[in-house]
C-alpha cells in the first residue's frame, strides 16, 4: 500500500532566525496560513490517508525481535486506548498525508496524554515534562497538537468519560497551549530556555479538594521511583553476588552481559564530568525487559551496577532506538545513530534531563541509555481520568514551552491567531480521529480473532 509522502520539510529547518524583526517572524506566521489555513487543522478524510493502519503496524515489525510481537499485538489490542499508545506510525502517516503549516519544532512525535509526567532534575527537583521521545524529530509544531488532543478523546471515551467532559478537556488543552505560546511571543530567549513547570505548578491546577491528596501520591511514589527503591524489589544476592530478579516474560536475564564495547561507546557519549561519576559504579548484572506497549519488540535492557559500597546501586535502561516514525514525512534524521536523535531530542525539548542519558549501538542496532524510574511519576488513566480537564491543562501548557524552545514562539502565536479557528478546528479532529482509531483498533482485533495476526498475553 502506497503511503503518501510530505516533502516540504526539511529534516534540520527550524524557523527560528534571530536575524528577522519581530514584525518579519510574525509576517512568516501569518503567511504559514496559506499552506493551511487553522480552519483546515480539523479535516479528516480516510479515504485520502492514503496508507493501510494494519499494514503500517504490521510493517514495523522488521526491526523489533519476532517472538516478542505477540504480546505486543496483545497489548494494542486489549482496547482503542492501547491501540492508540502502540500506533505513533499511524498517526505519523495520517498526520503526514495532510498539508502542513512548515512551522518547525522539536517534536515529541508521540505527545499523548500520558507521555507527561515528573521528573527529578539534577538538583532533585520535580518537573512536569514530556516523557517518551522515541519518536522525536523536527516537524510541523500542529503534528505534536494533534496527537495530544484526539489522546485526550480517545482515553476519555476508553474511561466511560461523557464526550462533554473530553471537549472540555481537548479546549482546556488548547487554551493553555495558546496561552503558553503567547507569553514565549515576547520573552526573551533565555528565559524560555529556562522556564520549568513544577511541581507545584502542576499541583496548582487541580480544584483545592485533590491538591492534597495530590501531593501526598507525588511524594510517595517519588520516594519509591529511585534506583534505591527499584533495589529494594528488583535486587537479590545470589552467591554472594548482587543479581535482578526475573519475572517472566517481563523481566529475563540475557545469555550474555552487554560487552564492554557497547558500555565504553556508551560512556563516551556522557560530558566528561558524567563520565568520571558513571566509573564510580561497576555493572554488576543485566535482563531483558518487555516494556509499555508501542515499544513491545524492541529490545530493552537493565543494567545493575553498584557503587564502591556494599548497597550503592544505579540501575540504567538501555533501549533499541529505530528511525523515527516520521522520517518518511518529514525528512531522515541528521543523526546516523537513532540513539542520538532521541537523546538530542529530549535535550532540546527537555527543561532538565537526565545526567546519564546517552547512546550506543550493538550488531547493527542502536540504542539510547538512560536511569531506571529515577524519581519519575507518571499517572494512569484510572487516576487520570476523574481529573481530565486539570491534566490536559497542565498538559498543553507544558508542549508550548518544549515547542517554544526549538521553534519561533512569535511566528507560532502569529499563526494561531485569536485561536479561535485553531480551537474549533483541532476539537473536531480530536473527535474524528478518535473515531477513526476506534475503526483500527477494531482492524486489529479482527485480525486477532481471525488467526492472521498472533497475539500472547504479556
Amino acid at each position: 500500500m502506497h503511503m503518501a509522502v510530505t516533502t516540504s520539510i526539511s529534516p534540520v529547518q527550524f524557523d527560528v532566525n534571530s536575524s528577522l524583526s519581530t514584525a518579519q517572524r510574525q509576517t512568516q506566521g501569518r503567511a504559514a496560513r496559506d499552506r493551511i489555513h487553522p480552519a483546515q487543522l480539523g479535516d479528516w478524510n480516510p479515504q485520502s490517508r492514503g496508507h493501510d493502519a494494519l499494514e503500517t503496524i504490521l510493517a514495523q515489525s522488521a526491526i523489533r525481535q519476532s517472538d516478542l510481537l505477540p504480546i505486543r499485538h496483545g497489548r494494542m489490542s486489549a482496547s482503542a486506548w492501547t491501540y492508540y499508545r502502540g500506533a505513533a506510525a499511524v498517526a505519523a502517516a495520517d498526520l503526514g498525508s495532510r498539508p502542513n503549516s512548515g512551522l518547525t519544532v522539536q517534536m515529541c512525535g508521540d505527545a499523548h496524554i500520558l507521555n507527561f509526567g515528573l521528573w527529578a532534575t539534577p538538583e532533585r527537583n520535580l518537573s512536569f515534562d514530556l516523557r517518551d521521545f522515541d519518536e522525536t524529530l523536527p516537524g510541523p509544531f500542529e503534528w505534536d497538537v494533534s496527537r495530544l488532543v484526539a489522546s485526550i478523546v480517545v482515553l476519555a471515551r476508553d474511561s466511560g468519560l461523557k464526550q462533554t467532559v473530553a471537549d472540555r478537556a481537548v479546549a482546556a488543552c488548547l487554551a493553555a497551549y495558546r496561552a503558553r505560546m503567547a507569553k514565549y511571543s515576547t520573552a526573551k530567549q533565555l528565559f524560555i530556555w529556562y522556564d520549568k513547570v513544577t511541581v507545584d505548578d502542576l499541583i496548582g491546577v487541580f480544584t483545592t479538594k485533590d491538591q492534597k491528596r495530590a501531593s501526598s501520591l507525588i511524594a510517595k511514589s517519588a520516594v519509591k521511583k529511585t534506583s534505591a527503591g527499584a533495589a529494594k524489589k528488583l535486587i537479590e544476592k545470589v552467591g554472594g553476588r548482587l543479581q535482578i530478579s526475573e519475572q517472566p516474560p517481563t523481566r529475563t536475564h540475557l545469555k550474555a552481559t552487554p560487552a564492554s564495547a557497547v558500555y565504553n561507546a556508551y560512556r563516551e557519549s556522557l560530558e566528561e564530568d558524567r563520565r568520571h561519576l558513571l566509573d564510580g559504579f561497576t555493572p554488576q548484572d543485566a535482563v531483558q525487559q518487555i516494556v509499555g506497549v508501542g515499544s513491545v519488540g524492541m529490545r530493552v535492557y537493565l543494567l545493575l551496577l553498584n557503587g564502591c559500597h556494599d548497597n550503592d546501586p544505579l540501575f540504567l535502561q538501555i533501549k533499541q532506538a529505530g528511525p523515527s516514525v516520521y522520517e518518511p514525512f518529514a525528512g531522515a534524521s541528521v543523526h546516523t545513530n537513532h540513539g542520538q536523535r532521541v537523546v538530542t531530542g529530549q535535550r532540546l525539548i527537555q527543561s532538565a534531563t537526565d545526567i546519564f542519558v546517552g547512546w550506543t549501538s550493538d550488531q547493527g542496532l542502536d540504542f539510547y541509555v538512560r536511569q531506571f524510574r529515577d524519581m519519575k511519576v507518571i499517572a494512569d488513566a484510572e487516576i487520570l481520568a476523574p481529573r481530565l480537564v486539570e491534566f490536559a491543562t497542565a498538559c498543553g501548557g507544558v508542549l508550548a514551552r518544549s515547542h517554544a524552545r526549538s521553534g519561533d514562539p512569535t511566528a507560532i502565536n502569529a499563526y494561531i491567531g485569536k485561536g479561535r479557528k485553531f480551537d474549533e478546528a483541532l476539537g473536531r479532529f480530536a473527535v474524528a480521529y478518535a473515531d477513526q482509531t476506534a475503526v483500527d483498533h477494531q482492524q486489529l482485533v479482527d485480525a486477532v480473532k481471525s488467526g492472521a495476526i498472533a497475539s500472547a498475553p504479556g
